[in-house]
């Protein structure tokens, strides 16, 4: 059976709540190894880690403030972050970034608090998880100026351009790709026909962003395998490959080996 690896999913949210265990055993059985959970906030921080340690080797906690909780009081939001990568273990920095699609009220505060996580990523060498939802040219600009110092990471949810996607890659960060590669009226197989296998992860985001043919429905990391197999019929390749170039991307990314 392929080894696949879910680089992005909300597993602990109230959408499982009453289905967590039966959800995380479905993906193990159709080889779903791994399932890397993105923080939000400081509301979420608790149940991530309760979930993370109630399955070890197999959900993987990130810390980061997503810049949709970006608010008023993120400079605590921060706090806490910077205090629970001091104090307990996680895989990446995130999901971090700049969303200008909901409210650009706090655009200027997403961007202070994108840096800083920038920053923490550095000091901790913890891969970054971009959320990038029409703000390219925005969060461009800010990793440019810590070009040069290490950073390494994942484009989360990919929707951008092949000339992006080039543009992202040549900074070390790998394309998250998820259900979107999917939809029909959908750009992203382009950027997987042009972009190196090595550069691309798959992701669910979990409960959002299901791929055909469950599409409308809740998403979750079983169905990694249905990702995998678009991007196997894009580029023209096993589905073996697929799962195994990968999956090994991530492993090397979060410096972690494939049984812990």
């Amino acid at each position: 059976m392929p080894f696949y690896i879910d680089t992005h999913a909300h597993l602990y949210l109230p959408e499982f709540d009453k289905d967590r265990d039966t959800v995380i055993e479905t993906a193990l059985h159709r080889g779903v190894q791994k399932m890397f959970l993105p923080n939000i906030d400081s509301s979420t921080i608790e149940p991530m880690n309760t979930l993370a340690s109630r399955f070890p080797g197999v959900c993987y906690p990130m810390m980061g403030l997503h810049p949709t909780s970006v608010k008023k009081n993120y400079r605590e939001e921060l706090a806490q972050v910077e205090y629970e990568l001091e104090h307990g273990h996680y895989a990446g920095i995130g999901e971090t970034g700049i969303d200008l699609y909901w409210d650009k009220t706090y655009f200027q505060e997403q961007c202070l608090a994108f840096s800083r996580q920038i920053e923490l990523s550095i000091l901790f060498r913890l891969p970054l998880i971009i959320h990038a939802r029409e703000s390219f040219a925005e969060i461009l600009e800010i990793l440019e100026s810590y070009k040069g110092r290490g950073l390494s990471g994942i484009f989360h949810a990919f929707t951008g351009t092949v000339e992006m996607a080039k543009q992202v890659t040549a900074m070390g960060f790998k394309l998250g790709i998820g259900g979107i590669v999917t939809y029909k009226n959908s750009d992203l197989p382009d950027v997987v026909r042009e972009t190196d296998l090595s550069d691309l992860v798959l992701e669910t985001d979990s409960p959002y962003l299901t791929p055909v043919p469950f599409r409308g429905k809740r998403n979750e990391s079983s169905y990694i395998p249905y990702i995998a197999a678009a991007v196997q019929q894009i580029k023209n390749i096993p589905l073996e490959e697929v799962a195994t170039i990968t999956s090994r991307n991530v492993l090397t990314l979060f410096s972690i080996n494939s049984n812990g």
